[in-house]
């Protein structure tokens, strides 16, 4: 995969895209990052990248010129990649759609400035418009880290184990449940005796049930787009009840 972002902070990405799975993706070229500054692209000798909204208004709002230049010249042999806008009023992320984007070969992420974006932009540029939540950045740059951190670690042999994407939280539906490691025994709190029976077939049945618990605990209104099991229906019942 090749991951490209525009952005006017690119020194922002140093640390993040030069550490932990981000660094240790692109050692074992998985996947390919860089950052492109799209002042680069300005039409004109100052190389401004925004001005003042028509009709009057507060803020600034960035020029369409830079970022279809940059888009543009991006491009590889005229096949455009997915160009996905970091916006508040795009669609919440999710991890459903980190999985969707890690079967692409390129990607290309806008980040954004000032009081937003020239509407041609959304309308003729980007395929997708992306939120990491119903709150607002100052740039678009700490969301689009966020996003390309899940979509990276989901690619084959990014992390050590290849299990381990599929096991985590939101990937099934439902929120992980509970992991202990050595000592058993660490002052007086101690390691659940089934996880140290050896008996595999019990410890997944725990770890369903703790799943599913933590799930109806904390965040019930996943369970609404789960297919359940007749075994977890039943399990469900009893979170109900009170009696598990």
């Amino acid at each position: 995969m090749n991951i490209h972002v525009l952005s006017l902070f690119p020194e922002m990405f140093t640390g993040v895209f030069g550490s932990s799975i981000l660094k240790k993706a692109q050692e074992k070229e998985a996947v390919g990052l860089s950052v492109t500054d799209f002042r680069e692209y300005a039409a004109n000798k100052h190389a401004q990248v925004d001005d003042y909204p028509y009709g009057g208004g507060a803020g600034m709002v960035l020029k369409p010129e830079p970022l279809f230049n940059a888009v543009e010249a991006l491009s590889k042999d005229g096949k455009k990649p997915r160009v996905i806008l970091m916006c508040p009023q795009g669609e919440r992320f999710t991890q459903k759609k980190a999985e969707e984007l890690a079967k692409e070969e390129d990607l290309l992420f806008l980040c954004g400035h000032y009081e937003g974006y020239d509407e041609r932009i959304r309308e003729h540029l980007v395929t997708d418009e992306l939120s990491i939540g119903d709150f607002v950045l100052t740039g678009g740059e700490l969301a689009a880290m966020t996003i390309i951190d899940s979509v990276v670690r989901l690619l084959p042999g990014v992390l050590g184990n290849d299990d381990s994407p599929i096991l985590d939280s939101f990937s099934t539906g439902m929120l992980e449940h509970p992991h202990y490691t050595r000592p058993a025994d660490f002052r007086g709190m101690k390691v659940p005796d089934v996880l140290l029976s050896g008996n595999h077939a019990k410890i997944e049945q725990w770890r369903m049930e703790q799943s599913l618990k933590r799930t109806f605990e904390r965040r019930p209104d996943l369970l609404a787009d789960i297919e359940l099991s007749k075994e977890q229906k039943t399990y469900l019942e009893k979170l109900k009840n009170g009696k598990a």
